[in-house]
């Protein structure tokens, strides 16, 4: 997460608008679910907000951190870095 998340800030900006920050985004949008479940079962899961294109790589970090913190055992940890991965190839970063 981390490592795509520096790409991301490394991207030029036509790359970001050819993509990679929309799919940064809807990757983030998904950690900041899956963290939201983990920690407020019941309720509906906030969305997060699009803060721009600059800002999608913090996006990603802040979520990814969040939800690093709720997971509970080695199989959530490896289907979040699978997330991370693909998203980071659809980005092409």
């Amino acid at each position: 997460m981390d490592h795509f998340a520096d790409r991301l800030r490394a991207a030029p900006q036509s790359r970001l608008q050819r993509g990679a920050a929309a799919e940064a985004l809807a990757l983030a949008r998904e950690l900041a679910r899956r963290a939201q479940l983990v920690e407020e079962p019941g309720t509906e899961p906030r969305e997060m907000p699009d803060a721009g294109m600059f800002a999608a790589a913090d996006q990603i970090t802040v979520a990814g951190h969040d939800l690093a913190l709720v997971l509970k055992n080695e199989d959530e940890v490896e289907e979040t870095v699978r997330l991370v991965e693909e998203a980071q190839k659809r980005a092409g970063v």
